[in-house]
């Protein structure tokens, strides 16, 4: 009888690699939130999360946590990598994408379905059951965005809902809370993309995480989006910057995107030459998507028997690099841009240097600055650009000034409407 042979993850990546050569396999993994081979730079932020999460598991309440940075960072990789963390926790966890096609109250509703449901199997919740499940049947809400209307479908039962948002998540969320208290529970909502929220949806969340903290229930939210949303949450709740706790997440340090670039080829055996490395993160300013993309692209081009990378082949897959920034990355974001908006960009791009003043902006564009400020607003709410600072503005995504200098060289502005 044949003896079966068991491998470990390394082996078969250095059997597959023996025997069908490199190029076969690239061990980076450019995406909208691809897990890396190697999470570099964020042990501490991950450390602090873990703490976070064990410490509302123990019943001691938590501040939430909110990631915010320039697209291309890494947020939404630290988010998955949380919830991973959750795995072996008595956490319930949902984890929700914030999108124009996407109904932020219906999603909330079918995880705590998902919640209540699990939890009501508890002998210890049978108080709360009733009242929870009834609670969900009546917060059937439909959000019209012309008008501003909740507009609630109900029936006659014990408990229905009042038709503002704000009353209505915190009274379900309270009354999910006090079952996670009773059975054990913590209950975790992870929210990408947090800035797309409309303000009435981001007060109700606001408002229902801050009565849980007051009542000490194991209910806290993870969030991540760019950094326009410290203003919302201010605006929207004055109280906010108590109830979270805001991390900024930049681009690497040179070692952190070291290893970024070097760890997730060791299992390949594959390495780079001091060179390599220095150009590598020169060319992406060591923001974690970018290093992806050209590492990615670097791996595409080498030979099956190759296993050290110099800057040669960091120079061959420049080209490629940015040709796939283009078509992608920057492309998605220009195109969604207004013939008006776009001539705004580009005299963000023809100032001296980055974050401008709408003033200069508005020179560039032979214009007074009232007259512009409404493509300012409109650019801001479809995340192209961000406010830095009292009437300055800079891009939201790194490199887009040099992405619009390769679209138009000499960033001429056409004022004629197309």
């Amino acid at each position: 009888m044949k003896k079966e042979v068991c491998y470990t993850k390394t082996d078969k990546k250095k059997r597959i690699m023996g025997e069908t050569g490199m190029k076969y396999a690239n061990p980076y993994t450019p995406g909208a939130g691809f897990m890396p081979g190697h999470i570099a730079g964020r042990k501490e932020s991950l450390e602090r999360a873990e703490k976070y999460l064990n410490t509302i598991v123990l019943g001691y309440p938590q501040q939430s946590v909110i990631y915010y940075g320039l697209r291309g960072v890494g947020k939404t990789v630290l988010l998955n990598a949380i919830e991973c963390k959750t795995d072996d926790m008595p956490v319930l966890m949902g984890h929700i994408e914030i999108a124009e096609k996407k109904n932020f109250t219906q999603q909330i509703t079918n995880y705590s379905k998902k919640f209540i449901h699990k939890m009501s199997f508890k002998e210890t919740a049978k108080d709360f059951v009733s009242k929870a499940q009834e609670l969900l049947k009546a917060f059937t809400v439909t959000y019209n965005p012309e008008d501003q209307y909740f507009k609630v479908g109900m029936e006659e039962r014990e408990y229905i809902v009042t038709g503002d948002l704000s009353d209505d998540l915190t009274d379900l969320f309270v009354t999910m809370g006090k079952m996670a208290e009773k059975t054990g529970y913590a209950i975790c909502f992870f929210v990408d993309e947090i800035q797309y929220m409309k303000d009435e949806e981001i007060g109700a969340l606001v408002n229902a995480i801050h009565r849980c903290n007051q009542l000490r229930l194991p209910l806290m939210i993870f969030g991540a989006g760019l950094p326009k949303i410290l203003k919302t949450l201010g605006k929207v709740k004055s109280y906010s910057e108590r109830l979270f706790r805001f991390e900024e997440i930049d681009a690497l340090s040179d070692e952190d995107a070291k290893d970024a670039i070097v760890k997730p080829a060791e299992p390949l055996e594959g390495s780079y030459t001091e060179e390599a490395l220095r150009r590598i993160i020169q060319e992406t300013q060591g923001y974690p998507y970018f290093i992806q993309e050209l590492c990615s692209a670097i791996w595409e081009e080498l030979a099956p028997e190759q296993t050290v990378i110099d800057i040669d082949d960091v120079e061959h897959a420049i080209v490629k690099f940015y040709k796939n920034l283009d078509l992608g990355f920057y492309k998605l974001r220009y195109d969604r841009c207004t013939h008006k908006e776009k001539i705004f960009i580009f005299a963000m791009a023809k100032c001296k240097k980055l974050p401008c003043s709408i003033s200069n902006v508005a020179k560039m564009m032979e214009s007074e600055v009232a007259s512009i400020s409404p493509y300012r607003a409109q650019l801001i709410n479809k995340s192209v650009i961000y406010a830095t600072g009292y009437a300055e503005i800079d891009f939201t995504v790194p490199g887009f000034d040099r992405f619009l200098k390769r679209v138009n060289p000499e960033l001429q502005i056409d004022f004629d409407e197309k």
